[in-house]
């Protein structure tokens, strides 16, 4: 199934990325935490590592490793602005349920 990126979402990623003035992509992964069990990790990757997938949409790399693909294979990246917030979003079928703060999710 893979990652989507909504146009939104690249646009913002890449506007860091080219600030940054390096890296190839996005890292999307989890981390065990939260009152849910796993919260999403965003971070720039300067370099893959071997069991590293690689989603490209909108002109956005993607680049989830193995352990958290299983977890968010077919996710939807978006990024809104709601008054003074702003954030990305995931739409991520794979969730059963998420905390009450929407810090966490499970699967």
């Amino acid at each position: 199934m893979g990652i989507k990126v909504s146009e939104a979402a690249a646009n913002r990623a890449l506007s860091f990325l080219n600030n940054r003035g390096s890296g190839i992509g996005l890292r999307l992964g989890v981390k065990t935490t939260g009152c849910s069990g796993l919260a999403y990790v965003l971070e720039f990757v300067d370099e893959l590592n071997a069991d590293d997938s690689v989603f490209e949409d909108n002109g956005l790399k993607v680049i989830i490793d193995g352990k958290s693909l299983v977890y968010l294979d077919g996710t939807h990246l978006d990024f809104a602005k709601e008054g003074l917030n702003e954030g990305f979003q995931f739409n991520n079928p794979n969730a059963n349920g998420e905390c009450g703060c929407g810090e966490s999710f499970n699967v």
